[in-house]
């Protein structure tokens, strides 16, 4: 599964209509979004999309964008892939409707979106210490998310980025508190303190309109 997100600054005193004119026309053309208000500008929104098929973003989500009152703030475009690590019990679920799910939960309205970058030196590891690593990482995700404090979607970009990360990844969560929170408590783990090259831009939406 394959998500897109884009991020836009539109004129000043237009945000809400902008923001109801796209939800309208992604409804009306049967493409699934998220739309969000970007938390750190009133001028700026976020729009969120996926496809199994990555064709579907250049046939039907850019005409739809292609307005003269959405300027593109190219340094937030995030695309990636879902992926699999080798012990999912139910791999479909895993790729194909897990991200969807989350980020359609009702009531999880804080998103965090960021690129990453890991150091090479990180692929020269051995699998073992690799896994352990990884492993570590994980744990905590997996406390936040069995709380209900936050969901993480992962996606692979790998040829994908403009700047050539590695990854994207999504932070859901009702409060926006616990999502900071989780890239905190990240920083003490090995893989970010010792592995990690690169983090960000951070985009941070709180949803506005969904559709199926």
């Amino acid at each position: 599964m394959f998500f897109q997100l884009f991020v836009f600054d539109v004129a000043q005193g237009t945000t809400k209509a902008t923001r109801d004119s796209l939800a309208s026309s992604f409804r009306e053309h049967h493409v699934p979004f998220v739309l969000y208000q970007d938390a750190t500008s009133p001028t700026a929104i976020g729009v969120l999309v996926w496809s199994e098929d990555p064709a579907h973003f250049v046939d039907a989500v850019l005409p739809l964008l292609d307005r003269a009152e959405l300027i593109q703030r190219r340094e937030y475009s995030m695309l990636g892939r879902t992926y699999a690590i080798g012990h999912e019990p139910d791999l479909e679920h895993a790729i194909l409707h897990r991200s969807i799910e989350y980020v359609q939960k009702p009531g999880y309205d804080w998103h965090v979106w960021y690129p990453l970058r890991r150091y090479g030196s990180f692929e020269k590891l051995d699998s073992h210490t690799q896994s352990m690593i990884l492993r570590e990482h994980a744990a905590i995700g997996m406390a936040y998310g069995r709380t209900g404090h936050a969901h993480d979607v992962r996606l692979a970009c790998h040829g994908l980025d403009a700047k050539d990360n590695e990854f994207v990844i999504g932070l859901i969560g009702k409060e926006l508190h616990p999502l900071s929170h989780i890239v905190q408590t990240m920083r003490h783990t090995k893989q970010t303190s010792e592995y990690i090259a690169q983090m960000g831009p951070f985009f941070v939406g709180r949803v506005m309109a969904r559709g199926a």
